[in-house]
């Protein structure tokens, strides 16, 4: 009696899980990215360029032979960056590379 009402149960419970994929047709294959979207593209990664001068060590980066941000680390001191912004050639240095964006982090509660 009882193997027949856990068999009858299973059963009534299953039904809805088989209804539910009876009418169900697969998805298509996903198309493959175009290809100016491809990942890693050699041409989007940076070319550094390492340079000594004097006590002074120089990190050119470069996208596409551009040259876009320049690290400069001195022998004494934090290092500092020359970045072009805009892509007008004109740099402006900044002391790290946070953008000053910060997200409010409030305390609301604590358990």
């Amino acid at each position: 009696m009882k193997r027949t009402l856990l068999a009858l149960l299973s059963l009534a419970l299953a039904a809805p899980v088989v209804a539910q994929t009876a009418g169900r047709t697969p998805l298509p294959n996903v198309p493959p990215p175009p290809p100016e979207m491809a990942p890693f593209d050699a041409a989007i990664e940076p070319e550094v360029t390492i340079k000594k001068r004097d006590e002074d060590t120089v990190e050119e980066y470069r996208i596409k032979g551009r040259l876009y941000m320049v690290k400069v680390t001195p022998k004494v001191g934090p290092p500092y960056y020359l970045i072009d912004d805009r892509g007008d050639g004109n740099f402006t240095r900044r002391d790290s590379l946070d953008t000053g964006v910060r997200p409010p982090m409030w305390l609301i509660g604590t358990f």
